[in-house]
């Protein structure tokens, strides 16, 4: 998650996952209101989605007071750098969910009203000042550089029901909920990693290379990922940085990892650059026994930059218990089937699946509040101890939401597509014995109400 959007950190040269090969964006302007869609089918299925009853629905609403309700509406703020990424993946599930609960009654008979907030990937800190001013909670949206409009949010008092969050002073960040993670004091991939390193692939954990973007967040995010190492047993014993500008020939950084005698790689960096650092590996015959390409990859773009690689090169990414959509799941399929109705030409991916994760949350936190206020809807998301999103993902405990969850899922790029990892699940899709690795270093720290001078009481 804290990958997914390196790109921007690192360049704005290096372009973030999919840039130069997703062609589809719906180049949202800064702010925008997402249309409904026209001529979907009514109802779309009714509100349920799979173990969640009556989502949305009529109801008596009331007058509104809170900022960005009236008694017809509620204005949600989706964050997105879709001008600049080309991914449209947020934009595309806020229309979708919207459009579907507005179908079925909105939220107690108010409608959803989704609001993009293009940030350009640079524009954090605009897109936060007038979501401040105008919305009342920001839901199933994310962008790169979210750490730049933190304290701005924090300060005024605005939650947020990310999709995923990527800076340090936004991970981890108070009045910020999201539905699996990330923590900001531990480790996010430590289910990989234990698996990785002392079952699958025991003898690479001696030898485990890191190669990162030249920017002060992927060289702490560097530092994170060698102590963790360290604490499952492995050792990092080599470690490259690549210019923001990006490379154009990849063939000195293979060789000098063949010269290592490097057998894990972990790559922070955007994912076209991965494919061709594996290109000229395999280029040069040699094979890692495995390379964390992370859930940045997770889609069809990288297979096709990957190429012949794939059948070299061994690629994971751990989807932090997301179900894989490679396989059939009741809620993957509902998504499947609402993406047909509401958005027929947009895609069902990683993102999708943890933007509606976020939108479900915060749609069936706002139903039960008898008065919808930003307070109701914050307290009933942090009082749910194994939120699951119908089935989209395995149960996190969002009362201990800074507490690591311990189950995870992997996947793994093959030639013939992306599928579920030979992990060994114990519960499902999933595998739920994740160990605990908390950070020993001292890093970065999320923004917090204290640090604005302010505390929960000013929470209405």
């Amino acid at each position: 998650m804290r990958r997914l959007l390196i790109g921007v950190v690192t360049v704005l040269a290096v372009l973030l996952a999919g840039c130069s090969t997703r062609s589809d964006s719906k180049n949202a302007g800064a702010e925008e209101t997402a249309p409904a869609t026209a001529g979907a089918s009514p109802m779309a299925g009714g509100a349920d989605f799979g173990t969640l009853k009556d989502v949305c629905g009529r109801g008596e609403a009331g007058a509104g007071g809170a900022q960005g309700v009236t008694a017809d509406d509620i204005k949600t703020g989706v964050f997105t750098d879709v001008s600049f990424s080309r991914i449209p993946d947020f934009v595309d599930a806020a229309k979708v969910f919207t459009s579907w609960c507005n179908d079925n009654g909105g939220i107690n008979g108010r409608k959803l009203t989704p609001v993009i907030h293009d940030a350009k990937g640079t524009e954090v800190r605009q897109r936060m000042q007038q979501a401040c001013k105008e919305d009342f909670a920001l839901v199933g949206g994310a962008t790169g550089l979210d750490g730049l409009g933190a304290e701005d949010r924090v300060n005024c008092l605005l939650p947020a029901f990310a999709a995923q969050s990527s800076m340090a002073p936004a991970v981890g960040s108070d009045l910020q909920v999201i539905a699996s993670g990330p923590y900001a004091d531990y480790f996010q991939y430590a289910g990989l990693y234990k698996w990785l390193l002392t079952e699958k692939y025991p003898a690479s954990a001696k030898d485990v290379g890191i190669i990162s973007g030249d920017s002060p967040v992927t060289k702490t995010m560097s530092e994170q990922f060698k102590e963790s190492i360290a604490q499952l047993g492995g050792k990092v014993s080599y470690t490259e940085l690549y210019p923001a500008t990006g490379v154009s020939d990849w063939t000195a950084y293979a060789q000098s990892i063949k010269n290592k005698k490097v057998k894990g790689l972990v790559f922070l960096g955007d994912f076209s650059s991965l494919a061709k650092l594996e290109q000229s590996l395999t280029s040069l015959d040699y094979a890692l026994d495995w390379i964390d390409s992370n859930s940045n990859s997770y889609g069809a773009p990288f297979l096709k930059l990957a190429g012949a690689a794939l059948g070299t090169q061994h690629n994971y990414a751990e989807l932090f218990g997301t179900h894989p959509l490679e396989t059939s799941s009741p809620a993957v399929d509902r998504i499947k089937q609402l993406y047909a109705e509401y958005a027929p030409d947009a895609s069902v991916s990683y993102l999708s699946l943890r933007a509606f994760s976020a939108w479900l949350l915060f749609a069936t936190s706002a139903r039960d509040c008898a008065e919808l206020t930003r307070k109701c809807v914050y307290d009933n998301a942090t009082k749910i101890t194994d939120w699951t999103a119908g089935g989209i993902q395995a149960p996190f405990d969002l009362s201990h939401a800074h507490r690591p969850g311990k189950c995870y899922s992997i996947v793994e790029a093959t030639p013939e597509g992306w599928k579920p990892a030979d992990f060994e699940p114990d519960d499902g899709a999933y595998r739920c014995d994740a160990p605990t690795l908390k950070y020993k270093g001292k890093y970065t720290k999320p923004v917090t109400l204290a640090d604005v001078g302010k505390s929960m009481s000013d929470l209405k």
